[in-house]
């Protein structure tokens, strides 16, 4: 179990921990009272309940069970009730809708076949060869889901290319810019923000 600004987090040990990346992200979200968040990969919620502390509501996904329940466990423990767990991988839970901000912390490290483990817990870092499997499908549908004036939140590794991230928005029509970065031993997590002109 952890604590992160008065959240309570039990954690489960097939389910990614909060960690420097998930604190970044926490620290330098860009929300509004009135916004409707969808964030990819929830994970154990902590994303989720703090961003449903500051806005109307949050629709949270993954395609781990073992993180849905998790989430619901520390939603219900931190009596955080406009939050919404739905199954599914990238968008294909929230078919048709729209937010105003999209938050996600993606699986982000170049891995080698010889890297991954055959648990579910490998989805939560696993960006392929290059580190941008997800990353790139994930740019591709993004502003599908996004109401007009939308933004979004991502954290990724200077090993999967920030620029190129934020070549890939801008080519889109998204004014994107790193918001936060943190140096952690061989890489730099970032932040990378961007929203539809």
């Amino acid at each position: 179990m952890i604590e992160y600004k008065g959240i309570i987090i039990h954690t489960h040990p097939e389910v990614y921990e909060p960690a420097e990346d998930t604190f970044l992200l926490a620290e330098n979200l860009n929300i509004k009272r009135t916004d409707d968040i969808l964030e990819i990969g929830t994970g154990t919620g902590l994303i989720a309940i703090y961003a449903a502390q500051k806005s109307r509501n949050v629709v949270a996904t993954d395609i781990n069970d073992h993180a849905l329940k998790c989430a619901l466990k520390n939603t219900i423990a931190n009596k955080t009730y406009n939050i919404e767990l739905r199954k599914g991988s990238l968008f294909e839970a929230v078919r048709g809708r729209k937010f105003d901000l999209i938050l996600f912390n993606t699986p982000y490290l170049p891995t080698d076949e010889d890297e991954r483990i055959d648990e579910e817990l490998n989805d939560a870092w696993d960006g392929g060869k290059d580190g941008r499997n997800t990353i790139d499908q994930f740019i591709g549908e993004l502003k599908d889901y996004l109401k007009e004036n939308g933004r979004v939140q991502l954290v990724q590794s200077s090993l999967s290319d920030n620029e190129k991230t934020v070549f890939r928005l801008e080519e889109l029509g998204f004014k994107t810019q790193i918001t936060a970065t943190k140096k952690c031993f061989f890489e730099e997590i970032a932040v990378i923000t961007g929203k539809l002109k």
